[in-house]
């Protein structure tokens, strides 16, 4: 659901994943330059989300060439090193992060760790922007 395209706020348009640490994970099904990640956590009020780290990889297990593109995990609570990004907020209408140049990989994984308003992770939409890599 969270990669359908489907960016209503109506119920059933998202995923809510429960409390603390989770994550999602899409396959792009090739190796591609990745330029960006587009995430719509929550449609009905803008909130902050804990923990967010975005990790791009060859490997759906994220032990090859794995790349971490943002991370706002600022006491290092996932043990991926301390986030240098500012906390992230979001809009209802979602949140681009721009991918450093030389990205690559076929798998993102998006990880939180709750909001602002309560401990839930939730994912509307997720969009990776890119093109194969050839």
């Amino acid at each position: 659901m969270s990669t359908d395209g489907h960016e209503a706020g109506e119920d059933g348009y998202g995923v809510e994943l429960g409390f603390a640490k989770k994550w999602v994970q899409c396959d792009l099904g090739a190796r591609a330059h990745i330029y960006g990640v587009s995430v719509l956590h929550y449609h009905r009020q803008a909130r902050a989300y804990r923990d967010v780290i975005v990790e791009v990889a060859d490997d759906e297990d994220f032990t090859q060439n794995v790349q971490i593109t943002f991370n706002s995990d600022h006491d290092n609570s996932y043990g991926k090193g301390i986030g240098e990004d500012m906390g992230y907020v979001e809009t209802n209408e979602g949140k681009y992060m721009y991918c450093p140049k030389g990205t690559k990989g076929r798998y993102v994984r998006l990880h939180s760790q709750g909001n602002t308003s309560n401990d839930q992770n939730h994912y509307i939409e997720v969009e990776v922007y890119g093109i194969p890599v050839e």
